[in-house]
């Protein structure tokens, strides 16, 4: 679990930590990027009289208030993670659709040029990059390797008629 005192967070901002609010903000610490519903799934194990409206309501302040972040990782719901985590961008696996993070430092000269050119300041919370992870392009080139090879090898029972 993240050091993160919810509890003082909270009352800083004149809030309370409710139930519903640390089982949301549990949930999303244990799973992640995980969406409204996955994290309503999680709730549930504890506290099934709970619903989607409380978990988006839920999310909509612990955003405003700074505790979780979202990121839209494709079509769909977006994903929330706590805030407080390193900043970092999503890199997503079409194939696979894992979501590997990635500091934002390595986006660093990109969004440099944008400032530069453009005067366009970046929020790369929200970011996400669409791709091939590793495992999927080695497992892709695998097999167009094989492909490749199969179609070199000449079908049985084409040689030189007698």
């Amino acid at each position: 679990m993240v050091s993160t005192d919810w509890k003082t967070d909270l009352r800083k901002r004149g809030y309370r930590l409710t139930p519903q609010r640390q089982l949301v903000l549990e949930a999303v610490d244990t799973l992640e990027h995980a969406t409204p519903d996955d994290i309503l799934c999680e709730v549930r194990r504890t506290a099934s009289g709970v619903n989607i409206s409380t978990v988006y309501r839920t999310l909509e302040l612990l955003e405003e208030l700074g505790l979780v972040s979202h990121a839209h990782l494709g079509h769909g719901a977006p994903t929330y993670h706590l805030a407080d985590r390193h900043h970092h961008i999503h890199l997503v696996c079409r194939d696979c659709t894992n979501v590997i993070e990635a500091d934002v430092e390595v986006v660093a000269e990109f969004t440099a040029k944008l400032e530069d050119g453009f005067g366009f300041e970046t929020d790369m919370k929200h970011f996400a990059i669409f791709g091939r992870c590793a495992e999927c392009t080695a497992r892709a080139t695998a097999e167009e390797a094989s492909a490749k090879a199969v179609s070199r090898v000449a079908p049985e029972g084409h040689g030189a008629e007698a």
